[in-house]
C-alpha cells in the first residue's frame, strides 16, 4: 500500500472511532466512549508518523509505549505538534488503562472531555500531516 493511501485509511480508521466514541458517549458508556476515542488518537497518530516520514519502524507504530514515544520525539520534542497535543495522547493513554483494565469508573466529565480532545487531536493532526483528497 503507498504511503498516501496508508495514511488516509488510518484517518478513516481514526474518524470512525472518534465517531465511535461519541455514539458510545451519548448511550452513557464512558468506558467504551474513552477506549475508542483513545484508538481515535493512536489511528491519526499512526498516520502522522507516516506522513512524516519518520525513522519509525512499523512494530514501534504499533505498540501503544512505542507510539507514545515516538509521537514524543519525533512529533512533539522539536516541533511540529505543540506540547500539549502529545499531552492529550499520554492523558488519553491514562485513562483508557482505567477504563479498560484497573476497573475503576471514568466519571461521564472526563468522557466526554476526552471524546472532546479526540476529535480536536484528529482534526490537529489532518491540519498538520494529511493533504486534502477526493474521497
Amino acid at each position: 500500500m503507498m504511503e498516501a493511501e496508508e495514511v488516509q485509511r488510518l484517518m478513516d480508521k481514526a474518524d470512525q472511532a472518534v465517531k465511535s466514541a461519541r455514539l458510545l458517549l451519548n448511550a452513557g458508556d464512558a468506558d467504551g466512549a474513552c477506549n475508542r476515542a483513545y484508538y481515535a488518537m493512536f489511528d491519526a497518530s499512526r498516520a502522522a508518523l507516516i506522513a512524516s516520514k519518520a525513522p519509525v519502524t512499523p512494530e514501534v507504530a504499533k505498540s501503544h509505549a512505542g507510539l507514545i514515544a515516538a509521537v514524543s520525539l519525533h512529533l512533539v520534542k522539536n516541533g511540529p505538534l505543540p506540547r500539549e497535543v502529545g499531552r492529550l495522547l499520554n492523558r488519553a493513554q491514562e485513562i483508557r488503562l482505567v477504563a479498560d483494565y484497573r476497573g475503576d469508573v471514568v466519571e461521564p466529565d472526563d468522557a466526554r472531555e476526552l471524546v472532546g480532545q479526540a476529535e480536536r487531536f484528529i482534526q490537529t493532526i489532518r491540519t498538520q500531516f494529511v493533504p486534502p483528497h477526493d474521497g
